[in-house]
């Protein structure tokens, strides 16, 4: 199976303005896809702005909305698979959300953050309650996490146990914690044997200082492709291939002993 080609989209899009986001997205699909690309991720909350305070139930949308439509005819007309932050009405309940819309402009999941960071998402957000979502793409099998959720060591090796591939993750990682992107996701990867793509906002929103980094960090713990501070498209390879011979050669899930672990539940 041959890799599968991965496009990171470190911006902070059009805050405010999800026709600004979406017309970014395209032009960054247009070029993922030139340069051979199956998959493009954008950050999270890609669509509307992270810091958007009381404007978060005018521009939440529910996962088959308008956006979510228009996002299906980029990724259809480009050919290429994306993956997009973006915050989710379900009638009266607001999540922060992202969506994989694959290449032929299908919905291939939605997963809602299971874990909420700081004031501003506890106020406006619900927690989701499905720790482990999946999609096939490519014959790799993707799982969805948002930000904060990849601190948190059981959310990653439930995917891990769950079989996924390759973890998307979303993020809007803001200053002081450059060292998440730096070494807490390549350690991810590492112990729990799989590909993390990590996308991370950049610049400034309201009080908020993102750090940029984002990253594909490999399942052996190397970082195949680094974004710097600012705005930029990164690509790396989810190679199949060296899943599989990392996984043969760091056997943490099967020399795991679950039965000494009842005190963490």
């Amino acid at each position: 199976m041959p890799p599968l080609r991965t496009a990171l989209l470190q911006s902070s899009g059009t805050p405010g303005s999800v026709a600004g986001s979406l017309d970014l997205l395209d032009d960054a699909a247009r070029r993922a896809a030139a340069d051979g690309a199956r998959l493009l991720i954008c950050p999270e909350m890609f669509l509307t702005g992270y810091a958007i305070g009381g404007d978060v139930p005018r521009l939440a949308e529910a996962a088959d909305g308008p956006a979510a439509r228009a996002v299906a005819g980029i990724a259809a007309r480009h050919g290429i698979a994306v993956h997009y932050g973006y915050p989710e009405r379900d009638g009266e309940t607001l999540y922060n959300a992202a969506q994989l819309i694959g290449p032929d402009g299908t919905s291939l999941a939605n997963y809602r953050k299971t874990h909420l960071f700081g004031e501003f998402e506890e106020r406006w957000f619900t927690p989701g309650d499905r720790p482990v979502v999946q999609a096939e793409l490519d014959g790799i099998r993707v799982g969805l996490l948002i930000c904060y959720d990849v601190e948190f060591p059981e959310n990653v090796r439930a995917h891990a146990l769950a079989g996924t591939d390759l973890l998307l993750v979303p993020t809007a990682l803001m200053h002081p914690f450059p060292f998440v992107a730096e070494s807490l996701v390549p350690v991810r990867a590492f112990e729990n044997q799989l590909y993390v793509a990590y996308v991370n906002r950049t610049g400034t929103e309201d009080a908020f200082e993102f750090v940029g980094l984002s990253c594909l960090a490999a399942p052996d713990g190397t970082v195949r492709t680094r974004a710097g501070r600012g705005e930029e498209l990164v690509i790396g390879e989810v190679d199949p291939g060296l899943l599989a011979t990392s996984r043969a050669g760091n056997p943490y899930l099967r020399d795991r002993r679950p039965g000494l672990y009842g005190s963490l539940v």
